[in-house]
């Protein structure tokens, strides 16, 4: 039997960065590209015992999960299913997860589904497996519900703040996340050049090549 974990609220955040990289004073001495304030996503849940945790969600997983698994960038709502419970997705290779509430019925429910680095394997196919290990985490370890409103908005009001809870906690993360396309499909090509290398020797072509290589549509002596 699962746990019942309750979701109380998203909140926006960004990673580390430098002010003085965004074109503050002096932004031109640093030298060096700007990189970082990329948005996290933080999560708020409660624990059956009542412990409060926060689960950080970097935007770019998103990026991940649907260049791995082929999603429909639009499909937020089956990315963030499968970020919020894959935590409890036990490592087949850990000796001693099976020591751990349910994860050896997942373990075994889920045994030689093919991975999103199985090579050979089409995208459906890879989706259907992680849809399947996500639900036997749900049966068997941890279920994530909406924490109810009337609670929440209880919350906000005991602190003070003026604010009205939205009726899906999650419903900033629903409503604001965007996936770029450019950036969705660069993970892709990442994602299929390493499954190629566990196949054998990989050959670069067009679409499956290294990081900062460009091969050309044409050989460059044509191009010439």
């Amino acid at each position: 039997m699962s746990e019942t974990w309750t979701v109380w609220d998203a909140e926006l955040g960004y990673s580390t960065t430098s002010l003085l990289q965004s074109g503050g004073e002096h932004a031109d001495q640093l030298g060096r590209a700007h990189d970082g304030a990329e948005p996290i996503w933080g999560i708020s849940r409660v624990r059956p015992d009542g412990v409060a945790h926060m689960h950080l969600i970097p935007h770019s997983t998103f990026e991940w999960r649907a260049a791995e698994y082929g999603i429909d960038p639009d499909d937020i709502d089956t990315m963030l299913d499968i970020v919020l419970h894959e935590p409890w997705i036990p490592n087949p290779h850990d000796a001693l997860a099976t020591l751990k509430p349910g994860a050896a019925e997942v373990l075994q429910e889920t045994h030689g589904l093919p991975t999103c680095w199985t090579p050979g394997v089409p995208d459906a196919d890879r989706l259907a497996a992680h849809l399947a290990r996500i639900e036997a985490v749900k049966t068997h370890r941890v279920v994530m519900v909406a924490e109810n409103r009337m609670f929440r908005q209880g919350v906000v009001d005991f602190v003070g703040l003026d604010l009205t809870v939205p009726e899906d906690p999650l419903e900033p993360v629903k409503t604001l996340t965007r996936l770029d396309p450019a950036r969705v499909a660069a993970r892709r090509q990442t994602v299929e050049y390493y499954r190629a290398g566990r196949a054998g020797p990989v050959t670069p072509s067009f679409e499956i090549k290294p990081p900062n290589t460009w091969m050309g549509r044409l050989p460059w002596g044509a191009a010439a």
